[in-house]
């Protein structure tokens, strides 16, 4: 029955983990497509995260499977139970992503090239470490290890955070007295997208912590 279990466990990670690379590559897409202003860039991050409530929702199931099956205790327990919350991390981070695609490929004509490459490109940069690092959590076993790569997670997460609030002061003096304000507030709220893709990787690298090390999550 352990090895049964072991091999539930591995593939729950396993099916977690694709998601995490397709939701790396849609992002990675995305930095292309802002740099080069390529509308088919954006359409092929769409195609990376398709079907991603079904697949979490499968995902769950296969959980509580696992939470009937055999009944984890102690540090098994809170890891399985922990993949609920990445699961929903994930769901959250690609429709967010979704979002971010719809709203930055509409909005592109009207960003100027200094808004893209002072604030939109260095916040995607750091969006995608973000989710790569915290993907990545889900095979470190050192706890020295996991802790640094955590901190490296939150530095790039706030680095997206202080990139929204410079380009949100930058955009609201571009905005003021214009005509246009929708513009830039469409502007504002798609960028605003990428810096959550950010918040939600951080809230996976805190549980992939959780899960090893326990704490609170």
């Amino acid at each position: 029955m352990l090895i049964n279990y072991k091999e539930a466990v591995k593939a729950i990670k396993e099916q977690v983990t694709s998601i995490g690379l397709g939701l790396i590559k849609a992002n990675e897409l995305i930095l292309e497509a802002i740099k080069k202003g390529d509308n088919e860039k954006f359409n092929e991050a769409k195609s990376n995260i398709k079907n991603i409530s079904k697949r979490t929702s499968d995902i769950d199931n296969e959980i509580v499977k696992v939470l009937a099956l055999y009944s984890p205790e102690a540090k098994d327990l809170r890891a399985v139970v922990s993949y609920f919350r990445i699961t929903n991390e994930l769901l959250r981070a690609t429709t967010n992503t979704r979002s971010f695609i719809k709203g930055f490929s509409d909005v592109y004509a009207d960003v100027d090239i200094k808004t893209i490459n002072e604030y939109a490109i260095p916040m995607q940069r750091s969006t995608i470490k973000a989710v790569t690092l915290a993907i990545g959590m889900i095979e470190i076993d050192c706890e020295d290890e996991l802790k640094d790569t955590y901190n490296e997670v939150l530095i790039e997460e706030n680095k997206t955070d202080d990139l929204y609030e410079m380009v949100e002061k930058s955009l609201f003096k571009q905005a003021n007295g214009s005509d246009n304000f929708e513009k830039f507030h469409n502007i504002l709220r798609a960028l605003r997208k990428s810096e959550k893709i950010a918040d939600r990787a951080a809230n996976i690298a805190n549980l992939f912590l959780y899960i090893k090390v326990g704490g609170h999550m």
